[in-house]
């Protein structure tokens, strides 16, 4: 089928793009289990989806627990959002013995779900440093943003780390230090990094842009497609390219070249061109 060649289009781009930069996908040639937290395992249906936060993940989450949970659930929309983000709701292919993590990523259908990685960057920044209600997020990484990239910062802004400019976050991202520091969080993770699509052998890769179709026809090949739809959902507040191009406007074009530069690989790997309103140095 025509879905099926588009996959399979999708495949062969990754895997050229991991041959032609062997030197930076293959610098760590065994993936560890920590590596493996992503990858979410659905025993029942012999499934593996690795997650990647800002790619629809909540309602992915929500559709594992319904195939995994034996009956438990049977809408994916009945079931919270953050229970959803619960651990110990679903199991990850980390939690296994050297051998059944092998035998599982040979023998199950693998599959993650890739977007616009700036797009994607985008959201990030919304959800976690625009809304009051992530102070979490704001103590965790905004006071160190804060403390980093402004110059004579109030007191106030030191301590709440609530008011982050995207400029400032940007700078952030494309500082050395914060690479050598500890790892990206996962929300602006590469996908590269989150789901090692080097190592590991994706046999389909959907994608933000036509989620539904691709969701649905994952769902159609696990033999679930006859009772599981995909939830289709308002995309009201949903981060767009408009809006992406917009919070692009204040960096300079060196810093969106660094920027670039981090996130290469995702795009890359998916196909996605340069954006349109970068002014590549």
């Amino acid at each position: 089928s025509n879905t099926a060649i588009l996959h399979q289009i999708r495949r062969d781009q990754v895997s050229d793009t991991c041959r032609a930069n062997s030197v930076s996908s293959r610098k760590r040639r065994v993936l560890t289990p920590n590596d493996l937290k992503h990858l979410v395992v659905d025993e029942d249906h012999e499934m593996i989806y690795c997650y990647v936060p800002k790619v629809a993940c909540t309602n992915w989450k929500r559709v594992m627990m319904v195939l995994t949970g034996r009956g438990k659930y049977s809408d994916p929309m009945e079931i919270p959002a953050n229970e959803a983000h619960v651990s110990s709701n679903l199991k990850t292919l980390n939690q296994y013995s050297i051998p059944e993590i092998n035998h599982r990523l040979k023998n199950y259908m693998k599959f993650l779900f890739v977007r616009e990685p700036f797009e994607r960057l985008v959201s990030a920044y919304r959800n976690k440093f625009t809304q009051k209600y992530n102070t979490s997020f704001h103590k965790r990484y905004g006071t160190k943003i804060v403390r980093r990239q402004r110059k004579n910062a109030t007191q106030e802004a030191l301590r709440k780390g609530d008011d982050v400019k995207f400029e400032e976050f940007v700078a952030y991202l494309i500082d050395p230090h914060t690479q050598r520091e500890e790892p990206f969080n996962e929300h602006w993770q590469t996908v590269f990094s989150l789901c090692h699509p080097c190592h590991i052998h994706y046999d389909l890769i959907g994608k933000y842009e036509t989620l539904e179709e691709d969701s649905n026809y994952i769902l159609q090949l696990a033999g679930v497609g006859n009772y599981l739809k995909f939830p289709t959902y308002a995309k009201s507040t949903r981060t767009t390219d408009e809006m992406t191009t917009e919070f692009f406007q204040n960096i300079s074009s060196e810093h969106q070249t660094q920027l670039y530069e981090v996130y290469k690989l995702d795009f890359l790997m998916f196909n996605y061109s340069v954006p349109s309103y970068l002014k590549l140095e």
